[in-house]
């Protein structure tokens, strides 16, 4: 079994290097994604210390920066409306 899955991951990871290489994608997405993923961060920061809404604090964790990563600025809306309706 231990084999098959070797064997599987091997393959993925072959034809994801033929994919990158192939379309010349380059590694440019994996700046951009890193700069989305700060700015993420950094939004729920602000959120957390600005002091506007003193009551809500949003956790900074992978779950949380991932859904701001996602939605952008809606995303910080939603997390901030879940959390002022939940608790």
């Amino acid at each position: 079994m231990k084999l098959v899955l070797a064997g599987v991951l091997i393959v993925s990871l072959v034809l994801l290097l033929y994919i990158l290489f192939s379309r010349k994608l380059g590694f440019a997405w994996i700046t951009r994604l890193g700069l989305h993923f700060v700015l993420a961060a950094l939004g729920i920061y602000v959120i957390n210390f600005s002091g506007l809404i003193t009551e809500v604090y949003i956790p900074l964790n992978l779950v949380t920066v991932s859904t701001v990563l996602v939605l952008g600025l809606p995303g910080v809306a939603l997390l901030l409306g879940l959390k002022l309706i939940m608790i």
